[in-house]
């Protein structure tokens, strides 16, 4: 089903003035109009891009989409007067691509995410018309003419649209067409031009960070709005075997005909872990940390230096996302105590099981570990910074 994605970048924001429109200011991540074409152009099941651009912008749009050039992203056309009016010539220039879906959004919410457009398209299976929203959750007051004299207003049942607002393209197409014709040019969005036009519009959720930029302080925090700190780590090790009749792995006691040699419990894949977060935070390594010239460490249990690399991980306001491990071994077998793995893993890191990552291979009869002379393991840690606000 072909669906074309219609961005309405033409209004020149009387309530946050400025020497260009709102819509083409450098914010952290990107212009809000580049931000938006970018969100679409990545979305699933987004088969062409039009934007709608108000008179003399030309040349802001051009800078602002400079480093785009997907086919599926058309020329620029000209809006009118209202955003009723530049989503009507909108849809009149896609009318010729034949779009059997369409979703109008404006440019002025550049953090709308890829979820919230799936379960929009997903809505259009089963309707005409959908539209992303979030409930109301404040007090409402309805002030009398002169601004005093409040009353409460119920909430219940209130909702906040959102856009991208998703349509069949036909049936919104003549919606819009017969609101102008009717001379009702005064719709708020596009949901209330189907609305009058008597198609029914079904609701999706939305997400409180698709917000809208309206007000000076809108885009003032915008601009200081930055990306995740997302950081990551790996992790290796290697320990022979020795005599014995078990290893220690994640933290598991497994039964096998030899031992791992090390100056701790050589759990190496608790090693190859305690590197991995480490590494995500910039903090050394476990041999400059855990020594094996200290004789504190002397058979100690691996879970201690886990333990503490994921202290010095929080220390740096940083948070564990996933962690993801790999043994190497032709023996022991590590799939009947995975899950016991993973759980222990978990436990040790504080985080859900299903952020924990675990798999086993060999190198078929290849290499130290192929010889069966000792046991390696690969790891990686994902961390997010979460800087603590400043009082």
């Amino acid at each position: 089903m072909k669906t074309a994605a219609l961005i309405l970048a033409a209004g020149h924001g009387a309530r946050a003035p400025g020497p260009v429109p709102k819509q083409y200011r450098p914010l952290r991540l990107g212009s809000a109009v580049g931000r938006s074409v970018e969100v679409m152009l990545a979305a699933p099941g987004i088969d062409l891009v039009q934007v709608v651009i108000g008179p003399g912008d030309a040349g802001l749009y051009a800078a602002a989409l400079a480093a785009h050039a997907d086919p599926r992203l058309l020329p620029p056309i000209l809006g009118g007067a209202t955003r009723q009016q530049s989503a009507l010539h909108g849809l009149l220039a896609l009318e010729a691509q034949a779009p059997e879906r369409v979703l109008i959004h404006d440019s002025a919410r550049p953090f709308v995410t890829p979820d919230i457009i799936a379960r929009v398209l997903a809505a259009l299976a089963h309707g005409p018309a959908a539209i992303p929203a979030v409930p109301v959750t404040d007090s409402l007051k309805r002030a009398d003419d002169a601004g005093g004299g409040a009353r409460s207003v119920e909430r219940a049942g209130l909702w906040r649209a959102q856009t991208p607002q998703g349509f069949a393209f036909a049936p919104i197409l003549a919606a819009h067409r017969a609101a102008a014709a009717a001379g009702q040019l005064a719709l708020s969005d596009d949901a209330a031009v189907a609305e009058w036009a008597g198609l029914p519009v079904s609701l999706v959720a939305g997400g409180e960070h698709n917000l809208k930029l309206t007000t000076p302080e809108d885009l003032a925090m915008a601009s200081a709005h930055a990306l995740p700190d997302v950081r990551s780590g790996l992790g290796f090790d290697v320990h022979r075997f020795r005599d014995g009749d078990h290893v220690w792995l994640c933290g598991v006691r497994v039964p096998h005909s030899h031992g791992l040699e090390g100056h701790s419990d050589a759990d190496v894949a608790l090693h190859a872990l305690t590197d991995a977060l480490l590494g995500a935070v910039g903090d050394g390594d476990i041999g400059q940390i855990f020594p094996d010239s200290d004789a504190r460490w002397q058979g100690a249990p691996s879970h201690l230096f886990v333990r503490e690399a994921v202290r010095r991980v929080r220390h740096r306001q940083a948070q564990i996302m996933n962690v993801d491990i790999t043994i190497i071994c032709e023996a022991p077998r590590i799939g009947p105590y995975r899950e016991d793995m993973r759980r222990r893993l978990a436990e040790l890191l504080e985080i859900e099981a299903e952020r924990v990552g675990l798999k086993a291979t060999t190198t078929e009869n290849l290499g130290f570990t192929g010889r069966r002379e000792g046991i390696a393991a690969m790891a990686s840690a994902t961390v997010v910074r979460v800087p603590r606000p400043q009082s």
